[in-house]
């Protein structure tokens, strides 16, 4: 296939875009982005331009560009968003005009073009909070934060294409996701780098909150594989079934990096904060995917990529990150 991948210079989608290349030795891969603060062509240095994969900058909000790059696409994989919930909380008009005006976009120049396999990546975060138990696909959706909203709107649009016009979409709705390459705001690689540094990480109210945590390379395998064996019109959760407490996660990062439970500051917890989140993820499972990296496996694998990959995470925690920083956690502090 011919795969326009948007948002590809970002964490998930520049791993997808080198899972499709490794994996897919026939398809061509179209990466269109945007290149706002988290996204970053050193994510595609190895292959952008190559002979199967090319990159075009652009905006999924801007129609003629759009139109552009899906003029001789086959498929449309669709990452661009904005996805950090603290900064929908500090300023949600972004996520609306990305996560929802965005996607209208894409999808009226894919229903124009006749796009047949068009697939939308989303989040767990859509349904909400849930004490025991896992959502099913089926499950209303009660969105907690901007962020979370702003992805439940633009699958609402989706659906209603659908409905309307009967343009049947594929929607992937993905567990917490860590791994090479993320952008080092999300707790993963917020933690790992101040603790190769010494630094203090910041870890929201009691540290009890719940979460199922998606190596990155099983989450693109998910996607993969929603992509070329799902039904249109249908929605697949994917997640590794590996809960862990906030809590749980620091400690286990803190013995990667060697460093001790002294670097731990609590801070006062962000505004309408999920305690749980939890998918059931049979219905991916019937087609024939599985996550196969374990949490501890995964968190050992992404420490020492960013071990090695020192240069690239120092350029990012630079500048108007250091603002970002202070606002978000030391204010709290």
């Amino acid at each position: 296939m011919r795969i326009l991948v948007t948002g590809g210079a970002g964490f998930i989608g520049s791993n997808y875009v080198h899972y499709v290349l490794q994996n897919h030795p026939e398809d061509q891969v179209l990466c269109f982005d945007k290149l706002t603060y988290a996204g970053n062509l050193d994510n595609l240095a190895d292959v952008a331009d190559g002979p199967r994969c090319r990159f075009m900058k652009g905006d999924i909000c801007d129609e003629a560009a759009v139109t552009e790059a899906m003029a001789e696409s086959e498929a449309v994989v669709n990452f661009a968003a904005e996805t950090h919930v603290d900064r929908s909380i500090q300023s949600a008009g972004a996520f609306v005009d990305t996560d929802v005006k965005g996607l209208y976009v894409l999808l009226e120049a894919a229903r124009a073009r006749g796009i047949e396999r068009f697939l939308h990546v989303s989040t767990d975060e859509v349904y909400g909070s849930i004490e025991t138990g896992s959502f099913t696909e089926e499950d209303a959706f009660n969105p907690s934060s901007p962020y979370s909203a702003s992805k439940a709107g633009g699958e609402l649009m989706a659906k209603a294409y659908a409905h309307t016009f009967g343009y049947r979409i594929l929607i992937t709705r993905g567990s917490n996701t860590y791994g090479p390459y993320q952008y080092p705001e999300k707790v993963v690689p917020l933690f790992i780098t101040n603790l190769l540094d010494g630094l203090p990480v910041p870890l929201y109210g009691d540290g009890l909150n719940v979460r199922d945590w998606l190596y990155v390379a099983d989450h693109c395998a998910g996607i993969d594989t929603v992509l070329r064996k799902g039904t249109p019109g249908e929605a697949y959760n994917l997640g590794a079934n590996q809960e862990r407490t906030n809590l749980a996660l620091t400690q286990t990062l803190l013995e990667l990096t060697g460093r001790g439970p002294d670097l731990i500051t609590y801070v006062t917890d962000r505004p309408g904060h999920d305690r749980r989140y939890s998918v059931a993820t049979g219905k991916a499972r019937a087609l024939g995917w599985a996550p196969a990296v374990g949490f501890e496996e995964g968190l050992a694998r992404t420490v020492a990529w960013y071990r090695e990959h020192e240069g690239w995470w120092r350029r990012l925690k630079d500048g108007s990150y250091k603002e970002y920083y202070r606002r978000t956690y030391e204010e709290r502090g």
